[in-house]
């Protein structure tokens, strides 16, 4: 294992300490419990957005507090869920009199710690729960995993956040756009956990892991490696037979990297993805390509696909000003 770093027990720390320094005009970091919260103060009555998970996925979900998107984001350790001492921590410091709104990746760790955090706020809060990656099934015992779709949910909740909806209608617009959301990844090489200091799985040279989850979770099968455009059009199917857009039907189309896939495969695949929904009928009107919801060093990529209305696409378009996500 070769990684820049002092030592593992540092790492999150001293990583936190530097992205602070990089975005001191938009964040500030509180150390002990670990969060990271907006500078600048909201309006009194807005809905505060808070979300986090395991570190390593970054710029998912610190790179994304800012104006028009969270207003807190708790990291825990690489691959590991926050504690409810950062949630109720940071719920406290950016709770402005509209209550609190969780989002959650469908993880059995992140959901039981945000329960649990929220059980002891004395705010009123609410939950959106996503589960968008299905490379799995609906009726999978612990429900489907939340990946790259998470950002959608919170750019387009938190756009109407700013706005001064209610924390009932963000909560609604969440879980709406949760479900109109899918996506689905694949691998070409695992990721190295610097505590394990090995690959997390093993995957032979002409070998691809599809549907693999962003912890480095295996995923459907493994499958001789192929062509960009065999991979596209698996997970693009996969997608689609689950969403089942219309004709007509306006889109988002988010193809995102892994963490070591250059820009020019991702742009590739957006390529490949938009001729395979414009084949179909389906309106790509609004595009998001980078890495945005890693998985450490892993080589390999998802596809997510948001049905949009009017609504949806004017919330989307809406200013944002995070470390990672501006418009």
């Amino acid at each position: 294992m070769k990684k820049m770093i002092n030592g593992v027990e540092s790492l999150l720390e001293e990583s936190l300490n530097g992205f602070a320094k990089a975005h001191s005009d938009i964040i500030q970091f509180n150390r002990q419990p670990h969060f990271v919260s907006r500078k600048q103060a909201t309006k009194s009555g807005k809905v505060a957005l808070i979300s986090g998970g395991g570190s390593g996925h970054e710029p998912l979900h610190t790179g994304l507090v800012g104006k028009g998107m969270l207003d807190a984001a708790c990291p825990g350790q690489i691959f590991t869920s926050p504690t409810p001492d950062q949630m109720i921590a940071a719920a406290e410091s950016v709770e402005n009199g509209g209550g609190v709104l969780f989002i959650v990746k469908n993880y059995a760790g992140d959901v039981m710690n945000f329960e649990i955090a929220g059980e002891m706020l004395d705010c009123e809060h609410q939950t959106v729960l996503v589960s968008d990656d299905v490379s799995l099934p609906k009726d999978h015992s612990t429900g489907r995993r939340g990946v790259a779709g998470t950002l959608i949910v919170e750019k387009i909740v938190g756009a109407a956040a700013e706005a001064g909806a209610t924390l009932t209608e963000c909560k609604a617009l969440g879980d709406r756009v949760a479900n109109a959301t899918a996506s689905m990844g694949v691998a070409l090489t695992s990721c190295t956990v610097p505590a394990l200091g090995i690959p997390t799985f093993d995957i032979a040279d002409n070998e691809i892991e599809m549907g693999v989850g962003i912890h480095g979770e295996r995923g459907r099968e493994p499958m001789s490696h192929t062509s960009a455009s065999d991979i596209v059009e698996h997970l693009a199917k996969a997608i689609d037979d689950d969403l089942k857009p219309q004709k007509g039907q306006k889109a988002l189309l988010h193809i995102n990297g892994f963490g070591a896939t250059p820009l020019m495969e991702l742009y590739l695949m957006y390529d490949l993805a938009e001729k395979y929904w414009a084949a179909r009928g389906v309106d790509v009107v609004r595009s998001l390509v980078g890495n945005y919801t890693t998985s450490l060093d892993m080589a390999g990529a998802s596809i997510t696909l948001t049905l949009l209305d009017d609504e949806l696409m004017t919330l989307w378009d809406a200013p944002v000003h995070t470390a990672n996500l501006r418009w």
